[in-house]
């Protein structure tokens, strides 16, 4: 124990003069290695667009021409059109110009052929004139008037000016009629007439077109 003692306290004087320095401790921790961007990535992938038209490229010097379309239509075209349309309708032409020729059409108008009824006049005229003329072609158009069967004058052929011819009338009913006495040479006859009665006064204006020969209107003319 004394031995201990002695030991203790001299190494306690020992070491108690002397500075202690601590020493650093090693570093010990691994060095980090240099490392460099890696190629090994994969590519980006873009994914296409399904509703995007292509771009297409023609050779230079093309006739054809990229994003026109052609609208759609029901109607026929010259394309898909039945070659038998062109025949017909030149026969169709050829028939028109044949029957103005043959007196049976007047330009594009059908010949009238049926008997037309002007309706009736009330009057306390004592007579009527009527005025006439042909409003279209001077074609050589005939026209014949009766009243209450009797012919009224000759036969009178229709010009651009007015003619006329003048008519009694009887008590009660007449009846006065006009006729389409022939057609002319280029076409159905074309009457305009006027009637007035003995005042001057006009009592009915009205017209026929391209009536065929011997077509007629009537009047029912009521003297009051």
């Amino acid at each position: 124990m004394i031995c201990f003692t002695w030991i203790n306290t001299y190494a306690q004087s020992e070491f108690g003069s002397a500075k202690f320095k601590a020493i650093a401790p090693l570093n010990t921790a691994p060095v980090p290695k240099e490392t460099k961007p890696s190629n090994t990535d994969a590519p980006l992938i873009k994914a296409p667009d399904l509703f995007k038209k292509p771009d297409v490229v023609l050779p230079s010097g093309s006739k054809y021409k990229i994003g026109e379309t052609k609208s759609f239509s029901m109607e026929q075209t010259n394309n898909f059109a039945n070659p038998g349309d062109r025949v017909k309708e030149k026969m169709t032409k050829d028939l028109d110009k044949t029957l103005i020729r043959e007196g049976l059409r007047e330009d594009d108008r059908l010949l009238v052929k049926i008997d037309k009824n002007f309706g009736e006049i009330r009057t306390k005229s004592k007579y009527f004139v009527v005025k006439y003329r042909d409003f279209v072609y001077i074609d050589g158009d005939l026209i014949k008037a009766t009243i209450n069967g009797q012919m009224i004058g000759d036969i009178k052929e229709l010009y651009s000016s007015y003619g006329q011819f003048i008519f009694d009338l009887k008590e009660g009913f007449n009846t006065f009629e006009m006729e389409a006495y022939s057609k002319g040479t280029s076409g159905g006859n074309t009457c305009e007439f006027k009637i007035y009665d003995d005042k001057g006064v006009l009592v009915r204006s009205e017209f026929w077109d391209n009536w065929d020969k011997g077509v007629k209107g009537k009047f029912v003319i009521v003297k009051e």
